[in-house]
């Protein structure tokens, strides 16, 4: 049966001839490159001949690459009958024929691409080539950049500011409020507030916070999120994860002890496997059974690569900043991360069990402790192959451990396991590489998280994703300071690092809309420690167990497994910091979910911060605050006695830093001829003031 003709193009006279035994049409109108050749290209050709993959070694996402060719020419300009890029999408052989899978290229669009080869296959001069993904910024080594040379030297606290240019600094009130929210999550209290006031040592306070127990407690929150770190499983029974606590514990430990983040990596990773390892460095391991588990999967095969997977792509993007999980079934579309590197870092991960007795988890037993972690019962090496589609049922080719090929020109050494090694050490191989000073990405991932969180946005605003599709750094010289200062100087000291930075102008100036300090909602849990602190009721305890938050009669009603919900702690247990909180999957606490706590599934690299009608009604009728008032008026009757300017004036120090306005005063002094002290303290914790840093 013949082939239909086309639809007449709505410009130029249509013409037809017989190529191949294929109806070709086309146009008496000269084929535009930019208009209808590299869009066809891009839409049905790029994925196979780009950057980011180069089949037969040919490119066809710029015209002087199509005109170079790849390991054979591609075309031959003014001779498209001779070209192969045609004679290939014409081919009915399935072994030639372009693209490979899809649709074949239509009528028209073969016309086209002759008609321009025909005509000498022009393009733009000046377009632009795309970069290889190995020229990728992140992909590049670490390097120094110097310090630039600045003409206003009063600016310059220390060589962060030398790369940032000038802003107005805050008031010193301002910034004792800002820098005891941002390092521990509490507001200063009446008696910090007096001493700085005497003494306008900041960077005493400084020294002085990063040395409080509270500082661990503040930013293992963060590291929390990045970790996807809950009590419990996730799914149907939801079940909490036995000890899960005491790798939290390990976080705020290893964190108030400035433990250098190489080795904080090297831990998490491959405690167990370290030759100096402890009980606490096999803790650390829980890292990797923090995610979401099935306990009664209706494909056991697949739930297992469903748990690799979680180990897999948690790491890369927790510590490279890759999205490597993008890749177990296919090449990554967008990144230069293969299927072959996905299975090569499974590999890496597959000889760990899960300790269970069917339904119910286990844990290992660590000189005495109960370790949530995976183990290694053998140095036994375990086979990995590529899975065709990520399919358990269709293994493909043998892997051995490896990284992702785009980040070195040679792999790093991974340990045969034998002799009296307990484990195969291969998680070892990978930690000392992702820990190594020659890693690319690794240090600047870290230093761009403590930037964000310091800012509230990250010099790289994807913080979990440093690859192509990633946003480029806003100051790519400061970051790569950073970086290299971080591992060589300040050899992974994260205290350092805060320090540097906090101390910097850069990170004192005044917040604006368009300042570098970003207005931004403190987090849940510093919202709800801050109420408890101001209150008087904070209680000091750390560690242990998770205390259980009281959950609202409504939330109760609505569940509908009502033997699933716990039941609350007492007062003083449940008054303990947010961040020994019970984090069930299935269940968040209410005002934990509407104030945007992280993403529990998989790796949080930054908070949402929505606004909502639920969160005025949980922060003005919520249980909890009005708690929390009743118990902050109780404390300002007994300080300040039941003079109301003396209540009102130490309501605003204790929660804002600052003493009340004239009119503030007038505003609150008449609201308590009507109402008592109790509402005006509620009144205090919802105001914008209180939530925000500034």
């Amino acid at each position: 049966m013949p082939a239909k003709t086309p639809p007449l193009p709505r410009r130029g006279i249509v013409w037809a001839a017989v190529f191949a035994g294929v109806l070709i049409v086309g146009t008496t109108q000269a084929v535009d490159y930019e208009r209808d050749i590299k869009p066809l290209l891009k839409e049905r050709c790029v994925s196979c001949h780009g950057s980011m993959k180069q089949k037969g070694g040919l490119r066809l996402d710029a015209g002087a690459l199509i005109v170079k060719g790849g390991k054979h020419p591609a075309i031959v300009a003014g001779a498209g009958a001779r070209s192969e890029l045609v004679s290939r999408v014409l081919s009915h052989d399935e072994d030639e024929r372009m693209p490979p899978e899809g649709a074949r290229l239509s009528e028209a669009q073969v016309a086209a691409l002759r008609q321009w080869v025909d005509e000498g296959a022009r393009f733009p001069q000046d377009e632009v080539i795309p970069r290889a993904p190995a020229e990728h910024w992140s992909f590049q080594p670490v390097c120094r950049p110097a310090v630039p040379e600045v003409e206003d030297k009063a600016w310059v606290r220390n060589p962060i500011d030398a790369f940032v240019k000038p802003h107005p600094q805050a008031t010193p009130m301002a910034l004792l409020r800002r820098v005891h929210l941002d390092v521990t999550g509490l507001p200063p209290t009446m008696e910090e507030q007096a001493r700085f006031a005497k003494t306008g040592d900041f960077d005493a306070v400084i020294t002085e916070l990063l040395a409080r127990p509270e500082y661990g407690e503040r930013w293992a929150r963060h590291w929390l999120d990045v970790v996807r770190y809950a009590d419990t499983n996730g799914y149907e029974r939801d079940a909490e994860k036995p000890f899960v606590w005491r790798y939290r514990d390990y976080v705020i430990n290893a964190l108030n002890e400035d433990k250098p983040f190489d080795r904080f990596i090297l831990e998490q990773i491959a405690g167990d496997e370290l030759p100096d390892g402890s009980a606490q460095s096999t803790i650390a391991t829980g890292m990797l059974r923090l995610g979401h588990w099935d306990d009664e999967p209706a494909d056991p095969a697949a739930d297992r690569y469903d748990q690799l997977d979680d180990i897999v792509s948690t790491t890369g993007q927790a510590f490279l900043g890759l999205t490597i999980g993008c890749a177990r079934c296919h090449d990554h579309k967008f990144e230069p991360l293969s299927t072959r590197d996905y299975y090569s870092l499974v590999a890496v991960f597959n000889p760990l069990e899960r300790p269970r007795d069917g339904r119910k988890e286990q844990t290992v037993k660590v000189d005495g402790l109960e370790a949530y972690v995976w183990r290694e019962s053998s140095n036994k090496l375990v086979d990995t192959h590529v899975l065709v589609r990520g399919s358990p049922t269709r293994p493909g080719e043998l892997v051995q451990p490896a990284v992702p090929a785009i980040l070195v020109k040679e792999q790093p050494l991974f340990a045969n396991a034998g002799g009296k090694s307990r484990t195969t050490q291969r998680r070892l191989g990978l930690a000392q590489w992702i820990a190594g000073t020659s890693n690319p990405l690794t240090a600047r991932v870290m230093v761009n998280r403590v930037w964000q969180q310091h800012f509230g946005q990250g010099l790289v605003t994807t913080a979990n994703d440093f690859g192509l599709m990633g946003t480029a750094p806003s100051n790519p010289a400061l970051l790569d300071w950073l970086a290299h200062w971080f591992m060589h100087d300040a050899q992974w000291s994260l205290k350092k690092l805060h320090r540097l930075i906090l101390s910097s102008s850069t990170w004192q100036t005044a917040k604006a809309t368009d300042s570098l300090q970003r207005y931004r909602r403190l987090e849940v849990e510093a919202i709800r420690d801050s109420m408890l602190a101001v209150s008087g009721r904070l209680n000091p305890k750390r560690f242990g167990p998770a205390m259980r938050p009281g959950i609202p009669a409504a939330a109760l009603e609505a569940n509908t497994d009502k033997e699933k919900v716990w039941k609350a702690s007492a007062e003083p247990e449940a008054s303990r910091r947010s961040i020994y909180a019970f984090i069930k999957r299935g269940l968040v606490v209410p005002m934990f979910e509407t104030l945007d706590l992280a993403d529990t599934v998989s790796s949080c690299p930054q908070r949402q911060v929505t606004t909502v009608a639920p969160q005025a009604l949980s922060l003005f009728n919520g249980e909890f605050v009005n708690q929390q008032a009743r118990h902050f008026a109780a404390r300002l009757r007994r300080e300040a006695g039941d003079d109301p300017a003396r209540q009102i004036e130490l309501a605003w120090g204790l929660a804002l830093c600052r003493g009340p306005s004239a009119t503030e005063q007038e505003a609150m002094l008449a609201f308590l001829q009507t109402e008592p002290l109790e509402q005006l303290c509620r009144v205090v914790l919802n105001l914008n003031e209180f939530v925000y840093p500034e």
